[in-house]
């Protein structure tokens, strides 16, 4: 996850793409298109969701951790969706056409993909439950729609010195490329961190200079920069219980990238405990949390992808979680993101705004 302009026409004009129409022109030749919509927004499953808008076609993609759908096609190694508008998605293929191998045993989790040096890069954690020593790896793939080649691992948690090193979050800023990343544990050295990256993203410049950001009741972090603030989103509770599971969403904020970060009390969440809420569990749907980056429609209005559980469906046969994927507009009051009734909506909604041609 990191810090990117959603706007289609921004990008082309940022990347010098050729072919792209200037703003003056696109105003003069399209229509803006209002959508409705209905949680969920895809199903059975995409869980720990990435979405990222490809700057040639405006398209978005949306990418979910490594999970078999209870349809006898076996495990998808990182599904990609593709979508118009966020409300209505489409499967398209596994980003990855093999499982990485750099690691004995484990499954392929929460996956971060972002325009890196021209190219897409897909972060992702190698983890089992309870493993020792997961580890965050990458691959790589020239365009969004092409085959994502993995080059190994980043880090491993021994060699970082943090336990449970998963869930990746890329951050682009002032030049510097960063790796956030953390989860759950009791243990003193635990949290979420960050590390500063190479120019080629694919190694820590120093694996040994880190900096802590979050306490370890935290995990799923991702950074979203607006005016003043770095905006500091990461989930916590239970994730994978089913209709019992209790994950939630809450926020804090820092005037730089590597804080400290306060929450809406002035509580510094490197302590335990702390952070305001943004989206928790209703009747209708529960377990809602491990957002996306924002994404900013046509319109300026800010939208979250995130993932949860349909009470009334649970799991799927097996018992494998059907996490569904989720939409919901946030807004913003004095400086802090909101979700209405801090949970996710039900029946149709009005959706996002996109020019079209």
């Amino acid at each position: 996850m990191g810090i990117k302009s959603s706007s289609y026409w921004a990008l082309c004009l940022l990347l010098g793409l050729t072919g792209c129409s200037t703003p003056r022109v696109k105003q003069q030749h399209s229509t803006a298109r209002a959508t409705t919509y209905t949680n969920p927004v895809f199903e059975p499953v995409l869980a720990d969701p990435s979405v990222v808008r490809d700057a040639k076609t405006g398209l978005f993609y949306a990418f979910g951790t490594a999970n078999d759908w209870g349809d006898g096609k076996g495990t998808r190694w990182i599904p990609m969706l593709q979508s118009k508008d966020l409300t209505s998605w489409e499967y398209v293929k596994d980003a990855l056409t093999q499982k990485p191998q750099w690691k004995s045993a484990g499954g392929i989790w929460a996956p971060d993909v972002n325009l890196v040096n021209g190219k897409y890069y897909l972060y992702y954690a190698f983890s089992t439950w309870g493993d020792p020593d997961p580890g965050i790896g990458l691959a790589i793939a020239d365009s969004l729609r092409g085959d994502f080649v993995d080059q190994g691992k980043v880090f491993l948690s021994s060699e970082v010195d943090v336990p449970n090193s998963i869930d990746p979050c890329f951050v682009e800023d002032s030049g510097k490329k960063y790796l956030f990343w953390g989860s759950f544990s009791d243990l003193p050295t635990q949290g979420t961190y960050a590390i500063e990256l190479r120019n080629d993203g694919k190694k820590a410049a120093d694996i040994k200079q880190k900096t802590k950001i979050a306490a370890g009741d935290w995990e799923a972090v991702m950074i979203h920069k607006r005016g003043a603030y770095y905006y500091f989103f990461g989930s916590k509770g239970s994730c994978c219980e089913g209709v019992n599971s209790k994950y939630h969403v809450l926020v804090a904020r820092s005037e730089n990238l590597l804080g400290p970060y306060l929450d809406k009390e002035g509580n510094t969440i490197t302590e335990r405990g702390k952070g305001t809420l943004l989206i928790q569990g209703n009747d209708k749907f529960v377990g809602t949390g491990h957002n996306a980056q924002l994404v900013t429609d046509d319109a300026g209005s800010d939208w979250l992808l995130y993932h949860g559980f349909d009470v009334a469906k649970g799991d799927l046969p097996g018992g494998t979680n059907r996490r569904i994927l989720l939409l919901d507009k946030l807004s913003w009051q004095d400086g802090w993101p909101l979700i209405k009734n801090t949970g996710a909506s039900s029946g149709t909604q009005k959706g996002p705004v996109f020019n079209t041609n």
